[in-house]
């Protein structure tokens, strides 16, 4: 990531925070009290930036800058606000397709993911503020570029988008090898809200509890899982395959 990508010392950084500057995410150094400090945070906490609370060894091999112990991440891109795309989406006459990202750690993942998503039609990706990828210029590269076109939205937990979805008429399915539903024999059509996990664990049990139904995709090999971004596309299209079946 290039020295243009990154903002160092506590002014610049308030200033960015409120002149509404997109932050992918803010390092503090470790044990660091001051009111400038408390301001960041509770800015941070307002955008819904994640924090993450380092060593000083950390920011210095990002920059030998006077930093002041804080440096932040530009994002790539300007998120979009999940609660105000929600009605917009139905104004349009549309019914809404959102992939939702539960704990994807894998920046290759999340691009493939972006990329299949942007080709099909998907209305918006979702990933939570915490313990996720982000839309860093990797993300961007590996997506070819779908990043730019394909909104995402950043909230405080996938619980929480889930929960805000079912409420707008969005229905939920998650993925799960240890799923009883076979995909191709559950209805995949739209509004709906498609939810992909995390590379080593999948979605997380709370997520699975509140889903609508849960779907597995079979698998005859002896490989316990599919990559995610190959499930992704599989399930993503089937959407698309079930939604024109509808259309004729």
């Amino acid at each position: 990531m290039g020295k243009n990508n990154l903002i160092f010392g506590m002014h610049p950084l308030i200033e960015a925070l409120e002149a509404g500057r997109e932050i992918d995410k803010i390092l503090l150094k470790r044990g660091l009290r001051s009111g400038e400090v408390s301001r960041i945070m509770a800015l941070a906490e307002e955008r819904m930036i994640p924090i993450q609370f380092v060593p000083e060894e950390r920011l210095m091999r990002l920059t030998r800058k006077q930093h002041q112990g804080v440096i932040a991440f530009i994002s790539e891109i300007e998120y979009t606000s999940l609660e105000q795309l929600i009605p917009l989406l139905y104004e349009q006459g549309r019914s809404p397709f959102f992939v939702l990202l539960d704990g994807l750690t894998d920046v290759r993942n999340f691009g493939a993911i972006a990329r299949t998503a942007e080709c099909a039609g998907v209305d918006a990706l979702i990933i939570p503020e915490r313990g996720s990828v982000s839309v860093t210029a990797d993300a961007v590269k590996t997506s070819a570029g779908a990043l730019h076109r394909i909104p995402v939205c950043r909230v405080s937990s996938i619980g929480a988008a889930v929960s805000i979805l079912q409420e707008n008429g969005v229905r939920i399915v998650a993925a799960s090898e240890k799923a009883s539903d076979v995909y191709t024999q559950s209805t995949l059509t739209l509004p709906l809200g498609l939810v992909l996990g995390a590379e080593d664990h999948g979605v997380s049990s709370e997520v699975l509890r509140r889903a609508d139904q849960i779907v597995r995709i079979p698998q005859a090999g002896a490989i316990g899982s599919l990559n995610v971004s190959v499930a992704g596309g599989v399930l993503i299209y089937e959407v698309v395959r079930q939604e024109s079946l509808l259309e004729h």
